[in-house]
């Protein structure tokens, strides 16, 4: 069944690890790739997805990682009738008090698997008041402690595009947060919907085929799914999806860091380029 108004979009660093995962992706809805291996991530993959799919005629849009490997791909179309019936804007897993290796902002979504009413945040999409928002006022949200079993940190700004993230809840959306439970090999989480484990998340995504413990790894999970990683589908030339690239994205970021160090020079700060 076709659902021309569902996309997933996947900012890809590993694309050898996407020929494999996307195969599993939900059928029937328009698929969208962000080429990432050139550094773009994060806030700025979010402000090229909205510059570049403004006029594709979304209504909600998924964002899955390369290292989302779906073992019940149907399952978010459930998410999404319930996000419809309840109008919720955005859903995910929370970047604090799950995840074992994510101790950040439980208010916040790890953009790894999110689901966002795209079509609605269009409509009042404005990047440069987004950008405004990377803060944190005291006690300006509110939270059930009791659903976070891990570490966190209700002040953190760790991932710049939480920027997008605050804009939206102080814009008062609903948010819906999805459970996340660790695997065995304590780095890989699963992702359950009312109690379904529906896909997995290995993380590490650049590492397959580079490093050897982490494609290790990855691969358990693929077989454990009976996924065949040496299937000659496995190639870009089976697959149908629209890819977009920021050719010059990588010297875009080196002229910002060049131009905010020469800023922070004159004015007497010192400046660490990551």
């Amino acid at each position: 069944m076709q659902k021309p108004e569902i996309g997933i979009l996947t900012t890809v660093a590993n694309f050898e690890l996407y020929n494999i995962t996307s195969q599993y992706f939900p059928k029937g809805i328009k698929r969208y790739v962000i080429d990432g291996s050139n550094g773009m991530h994060g806030i700025y993959s979010i402000f090229y997805m909205f510059k570049k799919l403004s006029k594709e005629g979304i209504d909600w849009l998924i964002l899955a990682d390369e290292d989302v490997i779906f073992k019940e791909s149907n399952v978010v179309f459930s998410i999404i009738d319930k996000m419809k019936k309840e109008k919720i804007t955005v859903s995910g897993v929370r970047d604090g008090g799950v995840i074992k290796h994510r101790a950040y902002n439980p208010f916040m979504v790890n953009t790894f698997f999110t689901i966002i009413n795209f079509k609605e945040i269009l409509a009042d999409w404005n990047f440069k008041e987004v950008k405004k928002h990377q803060y944190i006022l005291p006690n300006e949200f509110t939270i059930d402690r009791s659903e976070l079993k891990g570490q966190y940190d209700l002040n953190s700004l760790y991932e710049p595009y939480y920027c997008f993230f605050l804009w939206l809840k102080r814009k008062e959306r609903k948010f819906l947060y999805l459970e996340g439970i660790m695997l065995e090999d304590d780095i890989s989480n699963s992702l359950l919907f009312n109690g379904k484990e529906f896909a997995y998340h290995t993380w590490y995504a650049r590492s397959y085929n580079v490093n050897k413990k982490h494609t290790k790894r990855i691969n358990n999970i693929l077989l454990s799914l009976d996924i065949d990683i040496n299937n000659d589908n496995n190639n870009s030339n089976n697959l149908h999806y629209k890819i977009y690239r920021d050719a010059f994205f990588h010297v875009k970021i080196k002229i910002k860091k060049y131009y905010t160090r020469i800023v922070n020079k004159l004015s007497g700060k010192s400046y660490n380029i990551q």
